[in-house]
């Protein structure tokens, strides 16, 4: 009984502890990266909700006044706040607090006349530069006045500076409406502006207005029709044509180096961006954020297993509006070169490297008109980093809210590390990924990080480890090219000697092979094995004579057809278990019985389908001519695929194309040799023939139909006759 009570008295106590956890303390989302076959691979939050000030307390906060359709923010060294308040028409600075310093929503102007915003919808800050401990450079606080077509300049106190209105240049159409929603100056005070309606690219200009050009513009996208158009037009229609369909940006970041980040929203790039992630586009083409130089260049880092462009499962959702590729709205550059998007359709934030990694995303919709869970997200306007935080303005005109996301140790892992790596503290960087390793052994990027940090110490070897964990084919590409290169220098005098032999061995085989056919040509006598064998060497070169031959010299054997066929069968099983990293980084293999069926089915759905059509159609080969002629027709597979299998052992990445070129050459080689061994085993014309072997794919597919059906009505019919004696059974 006493153990009962005390039992009891557990769990009423354990009861109690539960019911005090604040709701806040659940976690709102999953934090996760993706790897190379586009799986979420969980890991623990890099950032953790830690407030989320309300509508209502941003009106206490604001002199009464809440946000009204804000679009903006940015933060100082300082850790102040300025937000472009667009609605009121009005700048607001906050502390590092959040208490409010300063409202900027009316000046005197140039002309010492009483002025305001009209839906300011950008704000940037410069800090003061300093020259021997002298201020050189005073900052300013830039303001997008969007409505007002101008940008206007205040004192890091508030006080107005200038008015920059709008560039003056012929390479603005002359319709062109000047909108600036986004504003970034570099160290030299040239000022990068977004355009709402800009479609030439990024805006340049002097802090005094001086326009200096375009940089960034997106490529247009022109279907078929429009370009053979395009050949009928003036040299004004082509231009107006091309400001039609190209496409503006919407907002941009600049890093400490003075590199632009610039991102872009366009319905109607959505199958290019689309089939950019699909197919994991290393250009930036189509990208939805694109890294510029000061010069226009784009030189973002795509390394990565997916292109830095927000969610990689584009069709993995319950709710049919969240699927397709992400809206990006926003950019923000963070420490140790990391830089964050937001995807506003799911109200998600990804953060990535300077080489394009995905280092962690998170994030989740709340779709509640009241305010939600904490850390969940409405609809993104901005986000910035603030200190070892990350601020993010939320919402909509009638619920507007900023949340700040405080860095969890694993985030403070992951920023030290990367400081490690980039200030070349190799030591102390493996043992900060090693650390994360620990937390999250899934976690791709720190088996890169630390073949990279080996690799940089020149431990190369040790180097191709991590990164065939992670399926790092590039990297681990680069530390193999000086392993080989290593290698290359002790075998130096060898390889040119190998390589040699080869070829010597190569012609010399191949002269021994034509003349074992120039006897067994003239010899009259009957065939043997080996003759039979090596006739495929002629076909090889000769196709015409050497199929004609074939069939009415008797020169080739059933036999021998079926060798090669094996032969086929044993190539392609060597290139799915023998192939090297580079070209298989998986590991992923078919079985012998697979290699058969692969084989096997196709070439005798060929020779049935080819034999039924060309009987009807005066065709002269037999159904044995065919199989013969199809057997010697697929030698230049064998010849092809064994070596370059063997080679992709001791390739690279930027090599693995010509390997992949020469096994495409032997396969179009053996689809020539069947069609011309086809056409000469039937004594078709190369019209006919085409016609034949069209009919003879569609009649292969037909074959495989009924083959299906009939396979599938006698499941059925042993399933209904089982059915059947089951029940009797069961019965009697």
């Amino acid at each position: 009984m006493k153990k009962f009570v005390s039992l009891m008295c557990l769990l009423f106590v354990l009861m109690m502890v539960v019911s005090v956890i604040p709701v806040g303390a659940e976690k709102p989302y999953q934090t996760y990266t993706y790897s190379i076959d586009g799986e979420a691979l969980l890991s623990p939050n890099a950032y953790d909700p830690q407030k989320t000030y309300t509508t209502t307390e941003l009106g206490t906060m604001f002199n009464g006044t809440t946000l009204n359709s804000a679009s903006d923010m940015v933060t100082d060294s300082e850790g102040n706040i300025y937000i472009a308040d667009t609605g009121n028409n009005r700048i607001l600075i906050l502390d590092r607090y959040f208490n409010l310093k300063m409202e900027i929503k009316d000046f005197l102007n140039n002309v010492h006349i009483r002025d305001t915003f009209k839906a300011p919808a950008g704000v940037f800050v410069t800090e003061d530069r300093l020259e021997q401990g002298v201020v050189k450079y005073p900052g300013r606080i830039y303001v997008c006045d969007t409505e007002n077509a101008r940008i206007v300049t205040f004192t890091l106190d508030g006080e107005f500076a200038s008015i920059i209105k709008e560039p003056e240049s012929e390479l603005f159409d002359a319709d062109h409406v000047y909108r600036p929603i986004a504003i970034a100056v570099d160290n030299y005070d040239r000022l990068f502006v977004v355009g709402q309606q800009t479609n030439e690219g990024v805006i340049v200009m002097t802090n005094t207005g001086e326009f200096t050009g375009f940089i960034g513009a997106q490529q247009s996208v022109t279907s078929v029709w429009d370009q053979i158009w395009k050949r009928f037009q003036t040299k004004e229609q082509r231009q107006k044509a091309v400001a039609v369909v190209s496409y503006p940006y919407n907002n941009i970041s600049i890093n400490e180096r003075g590199f632009i980040y610039a991102t872009i929203d366009a319905e109607e790039l959505k199958n290019q961006m689309t089939s950019a992630i699909t197919s994991k586009s290393k250009e930036g083409t189509y990208a939805p954020c694109k890294l510029l130089n000061p010069a226009g260049d784009e030189i973002m880092r795509r390394n990565g297993f997916w292109p830095p462009a927000g969610e990689v499962d584009l069709g993995n959702s319950y709710d049919e509006g969240y699927k397709g590729i992400s809206v990006i709205t926003d950019v923000a550059c963070g420490p140790e070169q990391t830089w964050t998007i937001v995807d506003s359709l799911r109200c998600k934030i990804y953060t990535y490297d300077y080489d394009g990694n995905l280092l962690f995303a998170f994030g989740d919709m709340d779709a509640s008109v009241t305010n939600g869970r904490l850390g969940t997200l409405r609809s993104i306007k901005s986000v910035v980093y603030h200190g070892d935080a990350l601020l993010v303005l939320d919402g909509n005109k009638d619920k507007q809210t900023i949340t700040v996301y405080e860095r969890t140790p694993y985030g403070d892992s992951l920023i030290r590390a990367l400081e490690h790596q980039n200030n070349r503290e190799y030591e102390k960087a493996i043992q900060d990924w090693e650390e994360i390793l620990r937390s999250n052994s899934n976690y791709d990027a720190a088996y890169i990080g630390i073949g990279l940090c080996l690799s940089n110490e020149g431990r190369y070897e040790e180097a191709l480890d991590y990164y065939m964990a992670a399926y790092d084919t590039e990297n681990y590409s680069v530390a193999y090219k000086e392993i080989r290169k290593e290698w290359m220098s002790t075998f130096f005098i060898l390889i040119p000697i190998a390589i040699v032999v080869l070829c010597f061995l190569i012609v010399k085989f191949m002269r021994h092979a034509a003349k074992v056919n120039k006897k067994a040509a003239v010899s009259g006598t009957k065939r043997t094995f080996r003759e039979e064998l090596y006739y495929a060497f002629h076909i090889m070169f000769h196709p015409f004579d050497g199929f004609w031959d074939l069939k009415h010299e008797k020169r080739g054997s059933m036999r021998a057809s079926l060798v090669f066929i094996v032969l086929t069968i044993i190539a392609m099983f060597y290139n799915s278990v023998g192939s090297g990293y580079v070209m298989n980084p998986r590991g992923e293999y078919s079985t012998i019985f697979m290699q058969i069926l692969i084989v096997l089915v196709p070439v005798l759905l060929f020779v049935i389908a080819n034999w039924c059509l060309t009987t009807l159609f005066e065709g002269e080969g037999s159904l044995r001519d065919i199989f013969i002629s199809i057997g010697y027709a697929l030698p230049p597979i064998v010849i092809t695929m064994i070596p370059t299998t063997l080679a992709s052992n001791f390739v690279v990445a930027d090599e693995t194309g010509i390997l992949s070129l020469i096994t495409t050459i032997g396969f179009i080689w053996a689809g020539f040799l069947i069609f011309f061994g086809t056409m000469v085993t039937h004594d078709y014309t190369v019209g006919k023939n085409i016609g034949i072997t069209a009919f003879t794919i569609v009649g292969m597919a037909l074959i495989m139909f009924l083959a299906v059906l009939f396979t599938s009505l006698v499941v059925d019919m042993v399933s209904f006759v089982t059915g059947i004696v089951s029940e009797v059974t069961y019965r009697m």
